[in-house]
């Protein structure tokens, strides 16, 4: 039998081609360089917004209530003007399958913009990344100063870069939590140490999660847990645009002198610099093809024309283009798959809107009580016991008026007006009765509808049966 191989001793090659590789070993710590340039600006215009938007929300005031409260213990969901109850779960599910053909539908044409320019693991990472070059200076410097002894220096760089990372991971924190409690108590009493131990350790966990996931894990995530990036490929096509190296243009690489004829020593324009590896946040070599770790952020794009510019040859040796403009010159937009997902996306976006916009905020649910027989005689009409649920989901108190309509004369017994408060949900008991002469058949169909006092146009109308003998 034969011996395993110890994890200090490195078991030597044979000729079989058999190689042992340890799945725990640790990857190297990834130094990216600064660099400059359109992509890099275009980084940081549209992750700013989207980061100022998440610290800002929760701190708005709507209608005296926070403009975005997810108020879990009451079950309401406050976003702007609308408040959604659990009976609105659909618009959720919608939401989701809507992000998801719009994920879908960006990735076909642009490939994975979303994870280069907007996606939350991005931004922070990025924020985290300048702290270290504020603190530590660039690429070079940053080696340099892991490599040497801890000294004053190393300590007091060291520590300002995680005093930076631990107060943008607590900012981070808070404001999540903040959209699951009134911000404002939420952040009082934190500072004041008189936070309930509930929000005080979903601040705490969230406020690790963000220093670990930003500070250590980064490009981790985006190889090893994030599934987006296994499936993205399937999505892709030759006319899909995504960063790529045009090696018909740069290959043979190597170095070479400013002004020198390389092409006649058969060189193509890539220098093989590796700049584009040393600005990837994830560590790859975009020269190798299309690879599943590329979050399409550009970074190498901006890295490789700087270096272009200096020699003095065209830009766009890595660029956003497609496989079909590398190879042929020309680009197909608009294709099958695309228009597909854009026609679906639109109609999906267009019903959702129309669907909130015309969406009623009052629920009315009509059971037949169980607990007496499906119809009672008295004197000469025949009664059925009805109980009415009535889910006012308005934001405000409501008082409903209730009617019943069907094929016969019916009358309304029982049913005592009460005010609804905010989320309430009434249940009423009543009587729904009609003369025994004029009732026809056995079974027919009622229905009950509630009209809001307040406002005439928040109504609700529920169907169901009507026995008789």
């Amino acid at each position: 039998m034969a011996e395993k191989p110890s994890s200090e001793q490195k078991p030597a090659s044979s000729d079989t081609g058999i190689r042992y590789v340890s799945l725990y070993e640790a990857d190297d710590k990834i130094y990216t360089r600064r660099i400059t340039g359109f992509y890099q600006r275009l980084r940081r215009y549209t992750g700013l917004p989207l980061m100022l938007g998440f610290l800002l929300l929760p701190w708005l005031v709507i209608d005296e209530r926070p403009a975005v409260l997810f108020d879990l213990p009451a079950r309401k969901f406050h976003i702007l003007w609308l408040t959604f109850w659990p009976q609105d779960a659909m618009y959720l599910a919608w939401l989701l399958v809507i992000a998801a053909f719009m994920l879908f539908t960006v990735t076909v044409l642009v490939g994975r913009v979303w994870c280069g320019f907007t996606c939350p693991q991005t931004v922070w990472t990025q924020m985290f990344i300048w702290a270290e070059h504020v603190c530590e200076g660039d690429r070079n410097k940053r080696i340099k100063l892991d490599a040497q002894p801890w000294n004053f220096e190393k300590i007091w760089r060291k520590s300002a870069k995680q005093f930076i990372w631990i107060v943008i991971s607590l900012v981070t924190s808070l404001t999540f939590v903040g959209y699951f409690m009134p911000v404002r108590e939420l952040v009082s009493g934190f500072f004041t140490f008189n936070l309930d131990l509930v929000p005080l350790f979903w601040v705490l966990l969230f406020l690790g999660a963000t220093y670990m996931n930003a500070g250590f894990m980064r490009e981790q995530f985006c190889k090893y847990i994030c599934p987006y990036a296994r499936f993205q490929a399937v999505m892709y096509d030759k006319d899909t645009l995504t960063v790529s190296y045009n090696s018909l243009r740069g290959e043979q690489r190597g170095p070479r002198k400013p002004g020198e004829d390389y092409k006649a020593k058969g060189m193509g324009d890539c220098i093989d610099c590796s700049w584009c590896v040393q600005v990837c946040p994830v560590d790859i070599d975009i020269r190798n093809g299309l690879q599943a770790e590329c979050i399409d952020c550009g970074l190498c794009v901006d890295a490789c024309n700087t270096v272009m510019d200096k020699m003095g040859y065209p830009r766009g040796l890595i660029s956003f283009t497609t496989e079909d403009a590398i190879s042929t010159g020309h680009t197909k937009i608009f294709r099958p798959r695309l228009i597909g997902y854009g026609l679906m996306l639109g109609i999906m976006i267009s019903l959702f809107i129309y669907s909130i916009a015309t969406r009623v905020p009052v629920g009315l649910e009509a059971q037949r009580d169980r607990g007496v027989r499906m119809y009672r005689e008295v004197e000469d009409t025949i009664q059925n016991v009805y109980t009415l649920k009535i889910s006012n989901m308005d934001r405000g108190t409501h008082t409903y008026d209730l009617e019943v309509e069907g094929d016969y004369p019916f009358v309304i017994q029982g049913y005592k007006v009460v005010p609804a408060l905010e989320g309430e949900v009434l249940t009423v008991p009543v009587r729904v009765s009609v003369k025994a002469s004029e009732l026809a058949t056995t079974k027919t169909e009622i229905h009950f509808r509630i009209r809001a006092r307040e406002n005439p146009e928040i109504t609700a109308t529920n169907t169901t049966t009507f026995i008789g003998p």
